[in-house]
C-alpha cells in the first residue's frame, strides 16, 4: 500500500518537519494503525472512550456496546433511539482537536503549520479519506439500498456522528506527544474502528478483518472483498471502482464471449484488465492493424464503447535470463500506425519519434 503525499514548498520548514516525523518512526506507526486489520483491543479502546468523556467534562456513558462493523453500529444506534441521548461528538472529538490545532498553528505560523501537516497527517490523508467515503456509501447502500429519501438521510446523519477511530490517524498524527484530550482519542485509534459517542451510550466498531489496496491506495481485489468486517459487511472494488460481489466471483471464469456480452462499459473494462488485453487478443483471433519496426498495432472493437487500441512492443533491454519482455501500450482510438502509438506514449508526434534515442 502507498499513500499520496500532499506537499507544500516551504523550504527548510517542510524538510525539517518531514525529517522529524520519519526519524521518529511516528508516521509509520500512524500508517499502521490506519490500515490495521484484526480484532480490536477492546479494553484499551473502551478505556480511551471513557477518558475522552471525562476529559470533555462529561459523565462516562452508561453503556458501551460493540458492533462487528460500521454498518451494524449504525443499526444499533438507530435501534437505541432517544435512549442513547444526544451526540457528544463535538465535545469529545471536534472541540479538543480544534483547540490543539489552533495552539500548534499559532506556535508554528501559517507556513510552518502547512509544512507540518504536509509532513505528517497530509501524507496519510488522501487514501484514508477515500476509504472513509467508500465505507459511508457502502453502509448507506446496504441499509437503504437505492433509497434517497428519509431513511437514507437518517443513516447519513448517524454516519456523521461517528468518530473515526483508526481512520482518524491522519488528523491525530499531526499532534505527536499530546498527553491531553487527544491522547484518549489516540488510544481508540490504536485499538478500534469507528465509534459513536452519545450522552448515555457509546457504540464501538470492530476493525476490518481484510483490507486490499493497490499502489495508489485505492480499494482493489480480484479474489474477493477488498474490505471485509467480521460481521460480513464487505466492499468489493477493482482499482478503486465499486463492483458487485457476484462480478468479482465471476472473474476467474471469464471468456472472450462473456466479456463481449457485458453491457456495462465500465465493468467490461475491468474484465479486460483482469483477463489481460494480450490474452484477449490471442483468444479472440484478432489481427493486427499495422506493424513496423516500433511494434504491432492492435484494435479491439467493443459494442457501445470506444475501441481498445494497443501497441505491442518488445523491450530492447534483455531480462537477466536473456529474454526480451513484451509490453502492451494502450493508445488513443484514432491511432493508425504502431509508430504513432509509441510516439504518443512519449508525448511526441510520429515524425518526431526516434527509437534509437529511446532510453
Amino acid at each position: 500500500m502507498s499513500t499520496t503525499e500532499i506537499g507544500i514548498d516551504n523550504g527548510g520548514a517542510h524538510e525539517g518537519a518531514e525529517a522529524a516525523a520519519d526519524s521518529s518512526g511516528e508516521l509509520a506507526r500512524w500508517r499502521t494503525w490506519a490500515a490495521a486489520t484484526g480484532p480490536a483491543d477492546r479494553a484499551a479502546a473502551e478505556d480511551g472512550v471513557r477518558r475522552a468523556y471525562r476529559l470533555a467534562g462529561l459523565p462516562e456513558p452508561e453503556r458501551v456496546v460493540w458492533a462487528g462493523s460500521p454498518r451494524e453500529a449504525v443499526t444499533l444506534v438507530r435501534e437505541a433511539g432517544a435512549e442513547r441521548g444526544p451526540s457528544v461528538r463535538d465535545a469529545v472529538r471536534s472541540a479538543p482537536w480544534a483547540r490543539q490545532r489552533r495552539s500548534l498553528r499559532t506556535e508554528l505560523g501559517a507556513a510552518g503549520w502547512s509544512a507540518h501537516w504536509a509532513a505528517t497527517g497530509g501524507r496519510l490523508w488522501e487514501a484514508t479519506h477515500a476509504l472513509v467515503d467508500r465505507i459511508r456509501s457502502g453502509v448507506v447502500e446496504d441499509l437503504a439500498g437505492g433509497d434517497t429519501g428519509k431513511e437514507a438521510a437518517e443513516i447519513r446523519v448517524i454516519l456523521l456522528d461517528a468518530v473515526l477511530g483508526q481512520h482518524d490517524a491522519p488528523w491525530l498524527a499531526a499532534f505527536p506527544g499530546d498527553d491531553g484530550p487527544l491522547d484518549a482519542l489516540t488510544a481508540v485509534c490504536a485499538g478500534a474502528g469507528w465509534w459513536w459517542p452519545y450522552a448515555r451510550l457509546a457504540v464501538l466498531s470492530e476493525r476490518p478483518v481484510a483490507l486490499h489496496r493497490d499502489e495508489a491506495g485505492r480499494l482493489d481485489h480480484g479474489g474477493g472483498p477488498a474490505l471485509a468486517y467480521p460481521d460480513g459487511f464487505a466492499l468489493h472494488a477493482w482499482r478503486g471502482m465499486p463492483v458487485p460481489a457476484a462480478f468479482i466471483a465471476e472473474l476467474p471464469t471469464l471468456t472472450p464471449e462473456r466479456i463481449r456480452a457485458e453491457d456495462n462499459a465500465e465493468l467490461r473494462r475491468v474484465m479486460l484488465e483482469y483477463y489481460g488485453y494480450d490474452r484477449y487478443l490471442a483468444d479472440s483471433g484478432a489481427r493486427p492493424l499495422h506493424q513496423d519496426e516500433t511494434g504491432i498495432l492492435w484494435r479491439i472493437d467493443l459494442v457501445g464503447d470506444e475501441p481498445v487500441v494497443m501497441v505491442e512492443v518488445v523491450n530492447s533491454t534483455p531480462e537477466p535470463d536473456g529474454t526480451h519482455r513484451t509490453y502492451w501500450l494502450r493508445v488513443p482510438p484514432a491511432t493508425r500506425t504502431a509508430r504513432e502509438g509509441v510516439a504518443w506514449t512519449f508525448g511526441l508526434q510520429a515524425e518526431g519519434y526516434a527509437p534509437s534515442a529511446q532510453t
